[in-house]
């Protein structure tokens, strides 16, 4: 609405992450650079944590891209998934064909076969988890086991671990010493500080096209700063609406006045911090300095990005696996199956009742797991945490167009030990079938990596 108003070729400050408007002030660049380093170059699992909405998934898809051509990426966003469940998600990512009801330890075991031959075709494989601190600790433990891959002395999957800062707070318990144990690098993604802000708005104005001076006053960067706290989601959601009042009023500069209007409609949190630390100068140019270390080390010994070692594992493979992982298998339920609760009444009710459209989803899901057998296969299009209702509902108002056929639910589950939606789509008798059918989707619904699941796995 306002790109006319201001010169400007697309929106500068959209939420959703686009790659092109990467900011690599405020030690992001400098991150990017030594994280992409400790992928490449090391083989241990690598975490990165940081508040919500303070670039996590714009710094993984960043480094999505930046990573050599012979690395096999594996990303998953969907992070309420069981230890069996995150299996079957990596075998979909690389494409493994699995049988129907295929038992935990086939699929591992299809897993490593796979990544042993793309080793020895010179690949590394590079599993990226978004929203890590959601995973049960189940899963978490599967991590562990799965960073026990080898051939040859060489690791088959590295592992990046992306998170808020629960996530330590998690590792730092004692049934997760081993897990933290493996972790060779720790990235903390901290907020901006307030000249970080001035500059962080107007690389994204002039990004998006804008070739005048400055619009936001010293005034309102100090209150767009204050509001944020730091957190770039925020800052963005400010800077957008400060614009469009900015439109309306038919100015050309973003006031004091255009901020408060942006902040009073946005109605943030607040909330502050309660992992939150002192960004000190000391600190900053610590990081820095260990990054400008780590690129000077690339130089002086003169490797690239990823040291390919296309060693002969075909004829003399050393496998160091992880032990056998126990699971039952999963049977058919019989045709006098009993009927099943539905998972949308968790053992914690989310604080705010849900909006309409996600309550008619919510029941439909509950009236269609009654009468659903195990074995039958849906597709998860999404997961996200109970907090977030005006954005499930946005998503559902937009999915619900592509919805011919009322084949779109959404359910209620504690499995991560905190109340998460889930958003599923069809009923299919297979999880080729499933497969097939997530290759349909419109845009609108594989935006976020869907995969297929079975039904047993919400019981």
């Amino acid at each position: 609405m306002y790109l006319d108003h201001f010169g400007l070729q697309e929106p500068p400050f959209r939420i959703t992450p686009h790659t092109e408007f990467f900011f690599d002030g405020a030690n992001r660049g400098a991150t990017l650079d030594a994280l992409a380093y400790a992928i490449t170059h090391d083989e241990g699992i690598v975490k990165v944590s940081g508040e919500v909405g303070s670039g996590k998934t714009m710094l993984c898809r960043v480094l999505m891209e930046r990573l050599p051509e012979n690395t096999t990426i594996i990303y998953l966003a969907n992070p309420s998934l069981s230890r069996e469940d995150i299996l079957y998600a990596i075998a979909d990512e690389l494409h493994i064909e699995l049988a129907d009801n295929a038992r935990t330890s086939h699929v591992l075991r299809a897993l490593q076969n796979h990544l042993i031959t793309s080793f020895s075709e010179g690949r590394r494989a590079v599993l990226l988890i978004d929203e890590a601190h959601a995973m049960p600790a189940d899963t978490l433990e599967e991590i562990r086991l799965l960073s026990n891959l080898e051939a040859n002395r060489h690791k088959l999957l590295q592992i990046v671990l992306f998170g808020q800062p629960e996530l330590n707070d998690i590792l730092a318990r004692a049934d997760m010493r081993q897990l933290k144990e493996r972790i060779t690098h720790n990235f903390d993604l901290e907020p901006l500080v307030r000249n970080d802000i001035a500059s962080y708005l107007d690389f994204r104005m002039r990004a998006a096209g804008y070739r005048g001076p400055s619009v936001f006053t010293e005034a309102a960067l100090k209150m767009i700063a204050k509001t944020s706290l730091g957190l770039t989601r925020r800052i963005n959601i400010l800077a957008d609406k400060s614009l469009l009042a900015a439109f309306a009023s038919g100015s050309h500069q973003i006031s004091i006045k255009e901020a408060r209007a942006a902040i009073r409609d946005s109605e943030f949190s607040p909330a502050t911090y309660p992992h939150k630390k002192n960004s000190t100068p000391l600190r900053r140019s610590t990081a820095l300095a260990i990054a400008a270390l780590v690129i000077a080390a690339i130089t002086l010994v003169g490797i690239t990005w990823l040291v390919a070692t296309r060693q002969d594992v075909a004829t003399n493979q050393t496998v160091s696996a992880a032990a056998p992982i126990s699971a039952l298998p999963i049977k058919k339920d019989a045709t006098n199956a009993p009927i099943y609760p539905a998972p949308s009444t968790p053992s914690k009710t989310p604080a705010t009742t849900p909006y309409p459209l996600t309550q008619a989803r919510l029941a439909s899901a509950e009236h269609w797991l009654q009468q659903t057998a195990n074995d039958r296969w849906f597709i998860q299009l999404w997961t996200t945490d109970v907090t977030q209702q005006a954005e499930i509902e946005r998503f559902l108002e937009k999915a619900s167009e592509y919805d011919q056929d009322n084949q779109l639910r959404v359910y209620l589950s504690s499995l991560s030990g905190k109340p998460r939606y889930g958003i599923i789509y069809g009923d299919y008798p297979t999880r080729e079938a499933a497969l097939k059918a997530k290759k349909l989707l419109p845009d609108m619904l594989a935006k976020n990596n869907p995969y297929p699941r079975q039904v047993i796995r919400l019981r």
